[in-house]
């Protein structure tokens, strides 16, 4: 058995060296990045037995991906090798004030696209102890939506539990687009991540993060709601009881992956058997790490994660 399994894109991430614009790099470090193997990377690296799959080219830039993420203790096995079609790709050009960050997709026809559900090996979702996927799987194609519900129901009836986080992405689809989808697959979901401007942009849920975790808890009857707020820190809803927990400082080097790390952190202290109060710590502790890290992964320890949450307590802002 597995302790997670994931699912969705990887890309490739090409930065041009930090100071220097995409239209006239000369060179570009070349990294995997996707939210679903980002949050597998984080807790096998924390200790968890973690596995992904997805459809990739089969082609040297499709194993690069693979060879990326096994280096990181991430079993690949139901990867799905695909002849016609590409390997997704994205370009980040690092910026400071007053130039913005800027990110281009390149990711048409990617293979990843056209994954079906009898492609998958759904074994080994089921004798997952965590199935996790998030909203940018669905938005890739109606094919995705597809795979992805049928991933979750089969996952959840087989006693798996089945984490998802709303990820919303403006360059992928409108709120009402993104709402629909959403709402077709919360029956399969037991354990909810939102940001809260996810939760408001895209299912207009008003008011305080209790409030926003208590209305989606009561509306679609999730075991678990945690809602994250930015430098607010975060809030799990669970069993009807309220926990909240602190932002640990940081100094950000790369904030890429924060929200990914964060998930990841608290499955596998949650994996670990941890309560809901200690994997809120760990997801805080391994979101900051990760901010200080070059890259889409939380390239981490669990000492690391141990020391971060020993030296800071419950963290800032309480």
């Amino acid at each position: 058995m597995t302790d997670l399994v994931t699912f969705g894109e990887t890309m490739l991430r090409l930065s041009p060296p930090r100071g220097e614009r995409l239209e006239t790099a000369r060179e570009f470090e070349v990294q995997a990045g996707g939210a679903e193997s980002n949050v597998a990377v984080a807790a096998a690296r924390l200790g968890r037995d973690a596995a992904w799959f997805s459809k990739l080219p089969d082609s040297p830039l499709g194993r690069r991906v693979v060879g990326e993420l096994q280096s990181h203790g991430v079993t690949t096995d139901g990867v799905v090798w695909d002849d016609e079609h590409r390997q997704g790709l994205y370009y980040l050009e690092h910026g400071v004030a007053p130039r913005p960050t800027n990110v281009v997709y390149d990711r048409a026809n990617a293979a990843v696209t056209t994954l079906e559900t009898g492609e998958v090996d759904l074994d080994a979702v089921r004798d997952a102890d965590v199935c996790y996927t998030s909203g940018i799987t669905p938005a890739l194609s109606e094919t995705l939506h597809e795979t992805t519900k049928a991933v979750l129901e089969a996952a959840q009836e087989a006693g798996t539990t089945t984490a998802f986080d709303l990820n919303y992405r403006t360059k992928l689809w409108t709120p009402d687009e993104a709402a629909a989808a959403y709402r077709d697959l919360f029956d399969a979901i037991d354990v909810l991540f939102a940001a809260q401007r996810d939760a408001e942009t895209v299912l207009g849920r008003d008011g305080d993060a209790e409030a926003v975790a208590r209305g989606l808890a009561a509306d679609y009857d999730f075991e678990t709601v945690v809602v994250t707020r930015g430098a607010e820190g975060s809030l799990a809803l669970a069993d009807s009881d309220v926990y909240e927990q602190g932002v640990y400082e940081a100094e950000t080097h790369d904030a890429i992956g924060t929200g990914d790390a964060f998930v990841g952190g608290y499955l596998a202290k949650y994996l670990d058997g941890g309560n809901v109060a200690e994997s809120l710590q760990w997801a805080s502790a391994t979101a900051s790490f990760k901010r200080t890290i070059e890259g889409d992964v939380a390239v981490v320890t669990p000492e690391d994660i141990e020391r971060v949450v020993a030296d800071e307590g419950d963290g800032i802002s309480r």
